[in-house]
């Protein structure tokens, strides 16, 4: 989530108010009661989705398996014949400045903003964090960035696979991390009393975001980076990129630096993350409009997108690329999925068009019953949608090269939720569910370029606040996505009333919801839903304040991840609530049968949880702590008394070397 705005103050400045709107709400069935949509899906057996390449794909570190792990049975109807799946003891609230798991785990920060990432070439070296904040552009550019968000594990032996993606073969103790930067702190980034200029300031905070690739591996015991390493990368606001899919050298991508609209330069606002079956990572760009300076006119297709909300950064002062008032088509160069290959470290990082342009916050995938590949996407703002891309072709598992463009053609889905259970994919391509050449969509390329309109005209529901989504591993076509707050909702005449997927005004909380695609299959274009838990306090019986979990309370779900086991594991991202009640924001595992939230991580004061991700095993958790101090004062993780606070990777570990959760 982008914190550089309030959070719950996502407003888009050109109206909304002709969007279709979902029928009455119909709430009966669709809280905290097993829904009549997880039946037996015994069609999803293990030797069908074999035959079918149906290789599921966990949320939280699988890339793949050799067939569908689908349950019989959804575990929702499991009753109480499912075994217990949460083995630890609940943490409580807290709202000290440091990391606290449960007993019996240990948790250890792994990288910190400012550490080498240690790229192994013989003209660069390995420059060490230094507390003052003296480290130069140059130096940040070697070191990983400010403010860690999204992240995947990649096992170091992948790519070497008989079948890539195979559950042989793939290392829980030697992989690649992969660490997205989502914006950065001029404070923190500049020693107190120095005199920089305005281009010194500007490059070391356009060295402080994007994406870092470290090599990590178990060894003693403890985790550690490998330095220097052949793999280790940094991807920042100056990082060569091209463009491909159907946008790639429109016009509207044509700029004075990269006039053949094909080339471009930098990443910045890398939110949460996704990765593909062949291994490579998803970095999703989100609010990048914070580092422009709008134009005084901002067209309505800017202001759609966030372009109209005013500088926050002043890139523009050093580095002419950041003004839209000087070349608006810059601004077309950002807000997509960035496909990064992390087993190549001097390829470029290529910006996929075909998934669309909106606030990304993940792209997450999911192998179709025919081998094609579904990536889920959501973009992060008040009332805007869920979106899912299907690629035109089967994904090849014995041939890494030959889905290296796969991510360029397939179809653009938008979700429509109905107020009766079910909901529909609705196709984004021109001629087709009100995408008329009248309203803008003559090509592929106007749909990308335009996706937030494009959904408008479709006639997609609007949500509160899309952020990450998981696929179930345990069941075939079942998916989850968290929706962090709307606290505008009742506050705000333009936006929409309650409604069967969005029942809470205002929703100062969020909520979790979940689908299952007809059929169990990601291709599918019908699916059933149902809100999971409204995320809040158990014990408050006050509607608005209530949570329908069972055990503990939790605001603002951001971060999501299903095991393989099927434990939902939910990273927060605040933005109200009594610390009383929730303390800093936290890590919970939340039970699918019994819909139960036990605390299992809290963070340093002003941070936020996010990024999650699991070794192959399942024996070792990766977690982000992202910006602690933020609104308050924090010096983890140094502790130093003067010292600064530091974004950083945290490893986790069972003290007994077993499964994270059980």
């Amino acid at each position: 989530m982008s914190r550089y705005r309030h959070r719950d103050d996502h407003d888009t400045a050109a109206s909304r108010a002709d969007r279709p709107r979902p029928g009455p709400p119909s709430l009966a069935d669709l809280i905290e009661s097993p829904s009549r949509r997880d039946v037996v899906r015994s069609f999803a057996s293990f030797g069908a989705a074999l035959a079918s390449l149906g290789r599921r794909l966990s949320a939280g570190g699988s890339l793949a398996s050799l067939a569908s792990r689908a349950s019989a049975a959804s575990p929702a109807t499991a009753g109480s014949n499912a075994p217990a799946l949460l083995g630890f003891k609940h943490v409580p609230v807290s709202t000290d400045d440091n990391v606290v798991v449960p007993e019996g785990y240990t948790a250890s920060v792994l990288l910190a903003w400012g550490d080498p990432v240690g790229i192994a070439r013989s003209d660069l070296y390995m420059p060490e964090f230094q507390p003052d904040a003296s480290n130069t552009a140059e130096d940040q550019a070697l070191q990983a960035g400010m403010h860690h968000d999204g992240m995947h594990y990649f096992p170091v032996d992948f790519i070497d696979s008989p079948v890539l993606g195979s559950v042989t073969g793939r290392s829980s103790k030697h992989g690649l991390l992969a660490v997205n930067h989502e914006y950065f702190d001029y404070g923190l980034l500049q020693p107190e009393g120095a005199k920089w200029t305005p281009q010194q300031r500007v490059r070391k905070a356009q060295a402080a975001v994007g994406v870092s690739i470290v090599e990590v591996q178990l060894l003693g015991g403890k985790w550690q980076v490998l330095r220097p390493s052949r793999y280790a990368r940094r991807i920042h606001a100056n990082t060569p990129m091209r463009f491909s899919g159907p946008a790639a050298g429109h016009p509207s991508m044509r700029t004075a630096q990269n006039p053949d609209g094909r080339t471009g330069t930098g990443t910045t606002g890398n939110c949460a993350r996704g990765f593909t079956p062949w291994g490579t990572y998803l970095s999703c760009e989100e609010g990048c409009y914070a580092f422009f300076k709008p134009r005084a006119r901002p067209s309505m297709d800017e202001q759609r997108i966030g372009y109209g909300r005013g500088e926050h950064f002043g890139w523009s002062a050093a580095d002419p690329r950041f003004g839209a008032d000087r070349d608006p088509n810059e601004t077309n160069h950002f807000d997509w999925v960035i496909e990064i290959d992390p087993f190549a470290p001097d390829s470029p990082p290529v910006k996929r068009t075909a998934l669309g342009r909106i606030q990304h916050e993940c792209a997450m995938p999911a192998v179709c019953k025919d081998g094609r590949v579904a990536f889920y996407l959501t973009d992060d703002d008040r009332d805007e949608y869920l979106f899912k891309f299907v690629t035109s072709k089967a994904w090849n598992s014995r041939d890494r090269a030959a889905n290296r463009d796969l991510l360029d053609e397939g179809t653009l889905y938008v979700a429509r939720f109905d107020a009766d259970g079910t909901g529909r994919w609705l196709e984004l391509a021109p001629g087709r569910n009100g995408l008329t050449a009248e309203k803008g969509f003559k090509t592929q390329a106007d749909v990308c370029l335009r996706t937030r309109w494009a959904g408008d005209a479709a006639g997609a529901t609007p949500l509160d606040r899309p952020e990450w989504v998981a696929v179930d591993p345990t069941m075939a076509g079942r998916v989850m996505a968290s929706l962090t707050n709307n606290t505008s909702r009742k506050h705000d005449p333009k936006e929409p009333g309650t409604n069967a997927v969005n029942p809470r005004a205002p929703n100062p909380y969020g909520h979790l919801l979940r689908w299952t695609e007809a059929g169990g299959d990601h291709a599918a274009t019908r699916f059933d839903w149902e809100v999971f838990i409204l995320a809040g306090d158990p014990a408050n019986p006050d509607k608005i304040q209530h949570g329908s979990q069972k055990g503990d309370a939790f605001s603002g779900p951001d971060g999501l991840l299903i095991d393989q086991r099927g434990v939902i594991w939910v990273q927060t991202d605040m933005g109200s609530g009594d610390p009383k009640v929730f303390g800093n924001n936290a890590v919970l595992a939340v039970d699918p049968n019994t819909r139960e939230a036990r605390r299992f991580l809290t963070g340093p004061k002003g941070c936020e949880i996010s990024g999650a991700t699991l070794a192959p095993d399942g024996r070792t958790m990766f977690v982000n702590i992202q910006h602690p101090g933020e609104g308050t004062k924090s010096n983890w993780p140094d502790q130093l008394p003067d010292g600064r606070p530091r974004s950083a990777t945290v490893v986790i570990r069972k003290n007994d070397g077993g499964v994270i959760g059980a």
